[in-house]
């Protein structure tokens, strides 16, 4: 059964863009084919065999999975896009160089295939990689290993004579000359695919896989932050991190629930990246597919609406649980997904047990999600002043059973293990909503304003929810903490200290590469390293040059 709460919230109110000096630049315009027009101004939404079929994947799946988004009305609601992965192609190319498709699996070939998707109105959506051999080992696009031509605007214009609508591009066997390092060998793979793509005749949106073969932890390397820098100019779409976990058919009852974590875990702190035409993705939708409970089929979606992520499912489509087709058919939770402006939910708080998260929307509604981490039900209460909402009135439907209530005061209820509840607030005459919550760095840590080491300090501390990391950002560009200002301190610390609208150090720009910049020294702020023991004392935050994509530079703010 969906949570049933009951919502009591102060007003949640029009979005408040970071209000900071400047919001972070807007996400790189999308690469467009030769009509110009802009590509997928909202996340994909749609199927792919991959999580659920590996490469055991032929025409009569695919067309099952095809017909089966239609007859449950699942195409209708936005699911669209049908694509196959890995392993459709034979194992060699023919005599002119061009991929050629398995016709043991695909006995009508891919333009047959294209075709019978689009007279279902569906899209078409093929898999390729940007190396030399795909991660199965057939053939890739990219140039052998040792050096060679690459095949990209040959096999772009095979795609778009297939009527191919969608491209996801994998990053397997890349090869990296000599004297070149691995980023740069992917920037200059992933911008000629995109050429190759605009130049091909016809508009395909690119999904770039590029920045998962460069993630190391939840909170990345350095390369992995250059590359999230640099993805958008090439794809509407990226894999940022790990694959979701496959399904098993010798053990269908494994449980999932710890890689659907694992990867909103990483993809949670990249909301800088995302907008119309740039949508990071954490990988498939396998809500209502074995491996996963009702509640967590409902976590999932919910959290991947509130992170305006892809909604692309890698399931069997016929065999979806009623709870989880209920899940991923919800009609306000697509709309959330969908929303036009673009921007990602953020964390407001997080502990072990709870995690609330705020999105803006476009229309002046504020969309709020609170996920049970905990294996218990729990009661849940958030204080609306705690995510932004001060002293007004909203009225907040639970996008699960679609009830309304006046709210003016905390949301609460009993929220199921594993279960994420999702509501939709519309202020009423309220002021505009106070970007509220956690300003999280270097190793998924939060900034705390409570601890030992001096009046007004600032640590690294695990996040722990508590008032002592709800941070606000001001409309003139400050930093706020229990009514006082993240300020520049002496010798290169920075401090809590009162706050004087105009004065110098308190005023700091967030820019899109995560770093937080203090306008007059133009220095960045900088985490601290990890304590070399438990229970060494925290080391102050402080402002150092800025570095190029430093990971103890990179800061998520709430929105």
């Amino acid at each position: 059964m969906p949570p049933r709460l009951r919502a009591s919230l102060p007003c949640l109110t029009a979005v408040a863009l970071f209000a900071l000096a400047l919001p972070p630049a807007p996400a790189t315009a999308e690469p467009t084919a030769t009509s110009d027009t802009p590509l997928a101004l909202t996340p994909p939404m749609g199927w792919n065999n991959w999580a659920h079929y590996l490469c055991d994947i032929d025409e009569a799946k695919v067309v099952a999975n095809a017909d089966a988004l239609v007859r449950t009305g699942l195409a209708a609601k936005g699911y669209d896009t049908v694509t196959v992965d890995d392993c459709w192609m034979r194992g060699s190319r023919d005599a002119r160089g061009d991929l050629v498709t398995d016709t043991a699996k695909f006995p009508h070939g891919m333009a047959w295939l294209g075709e019978y998707l689009h007279a279902k109105g569906l899209k078409f959506g093929i898999y390729e990689d940007a190396g030399s051999v795909t991660c199965e080992k057939y053939p890739g696009s990219g140039a052998p290993a040792g050096g060679g031509a690459d095949h990209y605007a040959q096999d772009a214009r095979l795609f778009a004579s297939w009527k191919v609508d969608y491209v996801k591009m994998d990053g397997c066997n890349l090869w990296v000359p000599p004297g070149q390092t691995k980023e740069r060998a992917y920037r200059d793979a992933y911008h000629s695919v995109a050429a190759a793509l605009r130049d091909s005749g016809r508009d395909m949106v690119l999904s770039a896989s590029a920045p998962a073969y460069f993630q190391q932890g939840e909170w990345g390397g350095s390369d992995w932050h250059k590359v999230l820098g640099w993805v958008g100019e090439t794809g509407q779409l990226w894999r940022e991190g790990k694959d979701i976990k496959v399904y098993q058919p010798a053990a269908p009852a494994t449980s999932r629930w710890s890689s659907v974590m694992g990867n909103y875990g990483y993809n949670r702190w990249l909301g800088r990246y995302a907008g119309p035409g740039n949508w990071n993705d954490p990988d498939f939708l396998i809500a209502g597919a074995p491996g996963l409970t009702a509640a967590e089929s409902r976590s999932q979606v919910g959290l991947w609406a509130m992170m305006a992520a892809p909604f692309i499912l890698s399931s069997e489509v016929s065999r979806l649980t009623p709870a989880g087709l209920d899940a991923l058919g919800n009609a306000d939770l697509i709309a959330l997904d969908q929303d036009p402006m673009g921007r990602q939910g953020a964390v407001v708080s997080s502990n072990a047990t709870f995690e609330v998260l705020a999105r803006p929307l476009a229309n002046g509604d504020r969309a709020v999600a609170v996920l049970n981490r905990s294996g218990a039900t729990r009661n849940i209460s958030v204080p609306l002043a705690d995510i932004g909402l001060d002293s007004c009135t909203v009225d907040a439907k639970d996008l699960w059973t679609g009830k309304r209530t006046e709210v003016s005061d905390s949301l609460t209820g009993r929220l199921a293990a594993h279960d994420t509840a999702v509501w939709r607030l519309s202020p009423r005459g309220c002021d505009e909503a106070v970007p509220t919550g956690q300003i999280v760095g270097d190793g998924a840590k939060c900034a705390d304003g409570a601890n030992t080491t001096g009046v007004g300090a600032v640590v690294m501390a695990g996040c722990t929810a508590a008032a002592d990391q709800r941070w606000t950002l001001g409309p003139d560009a400050s930093l706020r903490l229990a009514g006082e200002c993240l300020s520049a301190g002496e010798n290169g610390l920075v401090e809590l200290a009162d706050c004087a609208p105009g004065e110098p150090g308190q005023s700091w720009t967030h820019r899109r590469d995560g770093a937080l910049v203090e306008a007059v020294s133009e220095l960045c702020l900088t985490a601290p390293a990890a304590a070399a023991t438990p229970d060494a004392p925290a080391e102050r935050l402080r402002l150092t040059e800025c570095g190029d994509h430093r990971v103890d530079q990179a800061w998520a703010l709430p929105v």
